[in-house]
């Protein structure tokens, strides 16, 4: 008996195997930030950062500054997809405000990531009992945090706009960033 040939299996070209490191991961779609973002969302995450640093600075719980740095290392590294307050922003309040104003995305990452370095100084102050030192890291991270909630202006991408113009961070970063042609309005 011979056994029914199979139809031979269709030839793929080169250009149609997806591509993936040999470990099986996409690391830069692990570690991906979203451009644009929201600018609605990006403000009223601002504004729970401010809410959860008042009321650490207020209650003087040093947990509070672990929790603070824990979110915006999840917000540089991942995005707004594992950050408790970003998903509460970005899935939750966001959308009840309408429409998206988009806004470019690299400033926002490097903001999260002053916010990141910030809180994290802030958290080695206070455990290594230089609690007053941390108390003053936290109050910059309430103004600037507030600038952006309530006013609109983000400190952190205006020192990103700033290094840029001066040639320290590459304008393929961010092209939005130097082509006001880009910019969405």
């Amino acid at each position: 008996m011979t056994k029914p040939s199979l139809p031979p299996a269709p030839v793929r070209r080169q250009a149609d195997v997806p591509v993936r490191p040999a470990t099986g991961v996409a690391w830069r779609a692990v570690f991906a930030f979203p451009n644009p973002v929201n600018e609605y969302a990006a403000r009223i995450t601002a504004g729970l950062v401010v809410v959860l640093a008042v009321a650490t600075l207020l209650t003087g719980w040093g947990w509070g500054l672990v929790a603070l740095a824990a979110g915006f290392w999840l917000r540089v590294l991942f995005g707004p997809r594992i950050s408790p307050l970003a998903l509460l922003s970005v899935k939750v309040l966001a959308p009840r405000i309408g429409h998206a104003k988009l806004v470019a995305g690299p400033p926002k990452r490097f903001a999260q990531g002053i916010g990141a370095a910030l809180t994290s100084a802030a958290v080695v102050l206070f455990f290594i009992d230089y609690q007053p030192a941390a108390w003053l890291l936290l109050a910059l991270l309430i103004v600037a945090a507030s600038l952006e909630a309530f006013v609109g202006f983000c400190l952190g991408c205006a020192i990103f706009g700033f290094l840029q113009r001066r040639g320290l961070i590459p304008d393929d970063i961010c092209e939005a960033c130097n082509n006001i042609t880009l910019r969405s309005t």
